[in-house]
């Protein structure tokens, strides 16, 4: 921004979700009138929640609430106050019907003996050669974790989730992804306990609300505007004003932030034709949840549970009445298995009732639960859930934010940004626009 009276700067910040939620909040502490343009009837976008029947379900997939950086956690935490409980994680892969502990290396003694030496020799190979230099997800693989841990689990998950070959994944999603020590994947193979991510041994979950009360919580704090069910259609520059208009009425702003996927932003600020062109180049996949309420649940300490088989819809299922007692009614118990998409993959237009019907009975046939115990199913889809980071997304990337770094916009968030980020990356990358470095000086 340029360096003007902060209280005269009017900013239309557009799209609710996190990215754009938090942007608000540390830009009014900053002294700016802030105004957010969500095209929903409530702000949250991935983080949405929904209570039903005495359920309660985070629409966009599961999250929960953890960081490596200490004061995006303690912001967190101060904004959930006393609606907060902590959670062991307690997390598991389905392998060939065997439950295997995650991170996969940190499992390894749960596999057959067989399979498990084979993991752990390869492993060892890995790193005797210690092939530093990766051009793709896969030589990483192979080059980290070797042939067997590779080949039995992180090669068909990751194709599972992505949708498209790991040797065409990008190194830019590398910079996600562990670098397990030799001595822990030895003691691992030998049955002695290990952890992995040890920065999400424990995380936190709001006790009410589900993990849209993180949003609400945030929103209480701006102080500025927020207009609900205002999708934004045309945005234009006149003499220096920004003219935001939903097609019915105008908002006129000095500064516009972008927290909108590109795919449509594009549209809206009428970027030339091979802006447009570059746009449609970047490749994302969607999401379907399906939310389902139980008599009785089978897992009743597991977090979440990865399912690398390609004969089973969901990659993912997590267990939200474990994170929370509030988030099932007293006696019933909840699940919510993640489906990735591309948008024409015909399971993406099924009818709700015909998707829900396909994962109870698939999550049936691998012993999750009995069908006879469910007592309530509801279908999610979300268009813009996962950005892909393919071998041509550098050239297309740099293109599109050139462009709106010339016409004076500020592109913030996962889509808006087209990276892969978690919920503290998405507050604190909203700070750092704002060059806001000490994150304990916003409560």
């Amino acid at each position: 921004m340029k360096p003007v009276d902060k209280g005269t700067l009017k900013v239309g910040i557009l799209g609710g979700g996190l990215s754009g939620v938090a942007y608000a909040f540390f830009s009014s502490r900053k002294g700016y009138d802030v105004t957010i343009l969500e095209k929903e009837r409530v702000l949250g976008g991935l983080m949405r929640s929904i209570n039903e029947n005495g359920f309660t379900f985070d629409i966009g997939g599961s999250h929960i609430i953890f960081s490596k950086d200490a004061e995006v956690l303690d912001l967190m935490l101060r904004l959930l106050g006393e609606n907060k409980v902590r959670n062991k994680r307690n997390t598991a892969i389905l392998y060939k019907g065997r439950l295997v502990k995650y991170p996969f290396e940190n499992g390894l003694s749960d596999l057959p003996l067989t399979e498990n030496l084979s993991c752990l020799i390869h492993f060892l190979l890995a790193r005797i050669k210690r092939r530093r230099k990766h051009v793709n997800l896969k030589e990483f693989f192979y080059n980290t974790f070797g042939k067997a841990i590779s080949e039995k689990y992180l090669i068909p998950y990751n194709e599972k989730i992505w949708k498209m070959k790991v040797e065409d994944i990008s190194l830019d999603f590398i910079g996600r992804l562990p670098n397990p020590k030799t001595i822990d994947v030895v003691k691992a193979s030998l049955g002695i306990g290990s952890e992995g991510y040890v920065h999400q041994l424990y995380f936190y979950y709001p006790r009410r609300g589900g993990i849209q009360y993180l949003i609400e919580s945030l929103r209480e704090k701006i102080a500025g505007n927020v207009l609900t069910n205002f999708e934004v259609k045309h945005v234009k520059n006149d003499s220096g004003k920004w003219i935001v208009s939903n097609g019915l009425m105008e908002n006129v702003f000095d500064y516009v932030v972008s927290t909108i996927p590109l795919h449509d932003a594009v549209k809206i600020f009428n970027a030339p034709r091979e802006i447009i062109e570059s746009t449609r180049r970047l490749k994302y996949n969607s999401l379907i949840t399906v939310a389902i309420g139980l008599n009785k649940l089978r897992f009743k300490n597991l977090s979440w549970l990865y399912i690398p088989d390609s004969d089973i819809h969901p990659h993912r299922v997590s267990f939200p009445s474990n994170f929370s007692p509030e988030n099932a009614p007293k006696g019933k118990a909840s699940i919510l298995a993640e489906i990735t998409v591309r948008q024409e993959d015909p399971f993406f237009s099924k009818n709700d009732e015909e998707i829900a019907d396909i994962v109870v009975d698939e999550l049936d046939r691998i012993k999750m639960f009995s069908k006879d115990d469910v007592v309530y199913t509801r279908v999610f889809k979300i268009k813009y859930a996962y950005p892909l980071l393919d071998s041509y997304y550098r050239e297309n990337i740099d293109k599109i934010k050139t462009f709106f770094d010339n016409i004076g916009v500020k592109l913030v968030g996962r889509f808006a940004e087209f990276k892969y980020i978690n919920m503290d990356d998405a507050i604190k990358n909203a700070a750092s626009h704002l060059n806001i470095s000490n994150l304990r000086e916003y409560k």
